[in-house]
């Protein structure tokens, strides 16, 4: 992979700091509906609910109410950290008979799965599991909301109200999958013009160009009414799965009606005197222990170098390998409780929350549902389509998610990170939690500090700015990719971050998210 960017521009954010709350996330206005939630009195939960629905209508490709994920939450009264997972699951009537394997090898998107005829387990309703974002953002609502749910999701029903701005970044992301939406009337419809991705203007770009997102602030004005369960529940969960079956799809209105979200008590461990957080069960929390557990096997100096480097693109090897052979839904509920974006909230009590949420693929199944508006999730393909493995096909499963939200502590220093990017996300998590627990880095350093990925195949993939020794010493046990981060396509995760220190509160997003940006609740902004 290479990117044509020039050896000598430089990106980078400004790191904002503050005695108030912060929001890092993906898009800009999210994050700002989730600081302006702050300042009216709410706190890191009452933002991340606002912020959740607000980034679906704000990033559509990626997450929306269609999808699921999973959050670490601190509860700094009680120095407590929670997890709650609102991962999808496969509907109750899939049968994997209906998805046979091709023979032609692999396929092409996430996954290195065996291909399955048509990509049913991708594109389409045939790929479409059972959302969970709405479920678990009701039950943390009820659970720890201090502000009226309708509140947190009238920013959500302001933006599609108006419709997203197809800007530059917004028409490059749309044009990357044009072939796919064009198969679905109602994606095409949302998101196309005439079958062909929106135009826009180079040198005098001043008429706006907005998606009609009109059907989803319908959708999302009934949840504000009615909560959460009314998009199991009710008529809204009725015509969901109504507008799935028609199109092919097993989603039914019971599948919906018995979906429940779960609290968890986090998977915590030691690592060098610090501690970690993340989800347990079905997500990479697992996946980054076992990295973490190989790399507390070697010295690190007191900078990140060749040694560390090595140590941790080995343990995330190791990790990876246990995760693909050994991971998936057996039906134990006890063993297993309960393209992506991410934000973290922190608010001026250290309150915190890491929340990821994904669609999968970008865009998802590339399938919308006409009665709600929504761009569907395609969860089936976290599923391996060859029969008789730990996460193989089948009916009512959860899915096994690449999601990996964090809670971490450092001596006087805590920080939530959280990544959007599939498989890449668990490397991202590592080396970041790395950076500020083994070197003292600070939230803007850890952002900056280039990175590498090892996603589970054999090479690893090198940002090119890192120093000669390191790429050196990592090509003497794999095969090495270099190139540097580019908003597109996306060699690295995108993270989004907040850290509190001392009682001051900064949070930052990956230098090349073009709409990425931390807010304080006083709007002041992290970007430069």
């Amino acid at each position: 992979m290479s990117v044509n960017l020039s050896r000598t521009a430089r990106t980078t954010k400004t790191v904002i700091e503050t005695d108030k709350g912060v929001v890092a996330a993906q898009h800009r206005l999210a994050a700002q509906a989730g600081a302006d939630v702050l300042e009216a009195g709410g706190d890191a939960v009452d933002a991340a609910i606002a912020t959740s629905f607000a980034i679906g209508v704000l990033e559509p490709w990626m997450s929306g109410p269609a999808g699921g994920g999973a959050l670490m939450l601190w509860r700094a009264d009680e120095a407590r950290a929670e997890a709650l997972n609102f991962g999808m699951r496969a509907p109750g009537a899939l049968d994997p008979a209906d998805y046979p394997l091709s023979g032609k090898g692999l396929a092409g998107d996430l996954f290195p799965w065996e291909e399955v005829v048509d990509n049913r387990n991708v594109q389409g309703a045939t790929a479409v599991a059972v959302p969970g974002v709405v479920d678990g953002m009701g039950q943390m609502h009820a659970r720890y909301g201090r502000m009226p749910w309708a509140d947190l999701l009238a920013p959500a029903i302001g933006f599609a109200r108006e419709g997203l701005l197809v800007d530059w970044y917004a028409a490059l992301v749309i044009a990357s999958t044009t072939r796919e939406l064009a198969k679905d009337a109602d994606a095409a419809a949302l998101f196309l013009e005439d079958g062909q991705w929106p135009k826009i203007s180079g040198w005098t770009a001043l008429a706006e160009q907005r998606l009609d997102q009109s059907r989803m602030a319908d959708t999302l004005q009934t949840l504000a009414r009615e909560g959460a369960r009314a998009f199991y529940d009710g008529d809204l969960g009725a015509a969901l799965a109504a507008d799935m079956q028609a199109k092919g799809g097993s989603l039914s209105h019971e599948d919906l009606r018995s979906y429940r979200a779960q609290f968890s008590e986090a998977l915590s461990f030691g690592y060098r005197g610090g501690q970690i957080h993340a989800v347990p069960g079905l997500t990479a929390g697992p996946t980054l222990r076992h990295a973490f557990q190989a790399m507390a096997q070697t010295g690190f100096g007191p900078e990140p170098d060749a040694t560390s480097f090595r140590a941790t693109a080995g343990g995330l090897f190791d990790a990876y390998a246990e995760r693909l052979q050994t991971m998936g839904d057996t039906g134990e509920a006890e063993t297993h409780p309960g393209c992506t974006t991410h934000f973290s909230v922190v608010d001026r009590h250290g309150n915190m929350v890491a929340q990821t949420q994904t669609l999968l693929s970008i865009f998802g199944s590339r399938v919308v549902s006409p009665s709600t508006g929504l761009l569907m999730n395609n969860g089936i393909m976290w599923f391996d389509p060859v029969p008789g493995r730990p996460n193989s096909l089948g009916a009512g499963k959860r899915c096994l998610m690449n999601v990996c939200p964090i809670l971490g502590e450092s001596g006087e220093t805590r920080f939530a990170f959280g990544a959007s990017g599939g498989r890449k996300i668990v490397s991202a998590m590592a080396q970041m939690a790395s950076f500020v627990v083994d070197f003292g880095m600070d939230v803007g350093q850890a952002f900056h500090q280039p990175r590498i990925d090892v996603s589970g195949g054999r090479t690893i993939v090198a940002d090119e700015t890192l120093p000669a020794p390191v790429i050196e010493a990592l090509a003497a046990d794999h095969p090495v990719i270099t190139t540097r981060r580019s908003p597109f396509p996306y060699a690295f995760a995108c993270p989004a971050g907040v850290m509190r220190r001392d009682g001051c509160n900064s949070g930052c997003t990956e230098i090349m998210s073009p709409w990425g940006d931390a807010i304080c609740e006083d709007n002041l902004t992290g970007t430069k």
